[in-house]
């Protein structure tokens, strides 16, 4: 199966500033690198608690200075209030404010509710949901006007997938709050949408997902599986001036799966 290179650079977001969180390995590193080719300053989120998750952070930052561009690690826990506002903090400290948000950070837990057990739940609906609401309430007041909100939902089949229940609830939840958001911003010419990926090549893929990967290839139109790269690629447009007149949607990023 060949893959399809990324698209070329440019210097469209130059002198904005970009909030990336989970962005140290699979999608967020990958959208980090691409906002970072494309102009502009980076502020990598990972999770302070986890050493593997600061150096995966210092070779993103490394990876986009570089290429000429720049970038800074902020350490944070998305699911508390406390950090989230520390993130912002640490953007202003470095960058001047923020331009962009990508709520990136996400947890993947799939079992039969009667065996999920109640701290799972609520890791999920923290990391996944929670998460969203407290940089949203951030981005609020402290986006700069014109800037650009986007989330990472995920793309759920039509017909559901037995045991991700919860987890597809908190990405619904994360598709409501986009819209409303999109909606509550949108006076100050700030866009709010969600991508939605389908089956991508990342370390999140478990490998009992991988041994379906023939049967999802043969669902999918463009017959491979998603690439970081695919989903960086679309958060880029978004993030861009020729997105302006797009909020409060949920795009599907997937390759036609479903």
């Amino acid at each position: 199966m060949t893959a399809p290179t990324a698209s070329p650079a440019s210097a469209g977001l130059t002198g904005r500033t970009a909030l990336v969180t989970g962005a140290t390995r699979g999608i967020g590193r990958a959208i980090a690198q691409r906002l970072g080719s494309d102009g502009a300053n980076v502020v990598v989120n990972y999770r302070a608690s986890s050493e593997a998750a600061a150096d995966q952070a210092r070779q993103v930052v490394e990876e986009i200075t570089r290429a000429g561009g720049h970038a800074v690690a902020a350490p944070g826990d998305v699911g508390r209030a406390a950090d989230v506002a520390d993130l912002f903090d640490a953007a202003e400290r470095a960058f001047g404010g923020v331009d962009i948000l990508v709520n990136n950070a996400a947890m993947f837990a799939a079992a039969p509710i009667e065996h999920l057990p109640e701290d799972v739940f609520d890791a999920l609906v923290t990391t996944n949901l929670k998460s969203v609401y407290l940089t949203g309430r951030q981005a609020a007041s402290r986006l700069r006007d014109g800037g650009r909100v986007i989330n990472v939902s995920a793309g759920i089949p039509n017909g559901g997938v037995a045991f991700m229940g919860v987890y597809g609830a908190t990405k619904a939840g994360v598709e409501t709050l986009t819209r409303s958001l999109a909606h509550q911003l949108g006076a100050r010419q700030i866009t709010v949408n969600a991508i939605a990926p389908g089956p991508t090549d990342t370390a999140m893929l478990a490998d009992e997902a991988r041994a379906m990967a023939d049967q999802i290839i043969g669902s999918t139109p463009l017959g491979r599986l998603g690439l970081p790269t695919d989903l960086a690629d679309a958060v880029a447009l978004l993030a861009s001036e020729d997105a302006r007149w797009i909020t409060g949607q949920v795009i599907g990023v997937n390759g036609g799966f479903e």
